[in-house]
C-alpha cells in the first residue's frame, strides 16, 4: 500500500480531534505551513472550510489553491480525504 494510501485509511479511520492539518493526505511540510500561517492549522479548520463550500470540488480545490498554493493533485487528495471522511462520521 503506498504511503498516500495509508495516510488516507489512518485519517479516515477515527475522529478529527486535534489532528495538525498536515495529517490530510496531500498536505505536507510546505504546505501545513502556510495553511496554519493563514489560520488554518488544524484538520478541523479545513474540514470546516470543505464543509461551507458544500463538500463542492471545484471551489474547496480552487481556495487549497488560493491559501497555500497547493497544486491539482494536493488539493484533489485533500478534498476526496475530507468527503470519504464525511462518509465515515456525518
Amino acid at each position: 500500500m503506498s504511503t498516500r494510501n495509508i495516510k488516507l485509511v489512518n485519517f479516515i479511520t477515527e475522529p478529527i480531534r486535534d489532528k495538525p492539518v498536515t495529517e490530510l493526505p496531500g498536505i505536507g511540510v510546505t504546505l501545513g505551513y502556510k495553511l496554519t500561517d493563514a489560520g488554518f492549522g488544524r484538520a478541523s479548520s479545513v474540514l470546516g472550510q470543505f464543509l461551507l463550500f458544500d463538500m463542492d470540488k471545484e471551489y474547496f480545490c480552487d481556495w487549497m489553491f488560493e491559501i497555500c498554493q497547493a497544486n491539482t493533485r494536493q488539493a484533489n487528495e485533500c478534498w476526496h480525504c475530507l468527503l470519504k471522511w464525511c462518509d465515515a462520521f456525518l
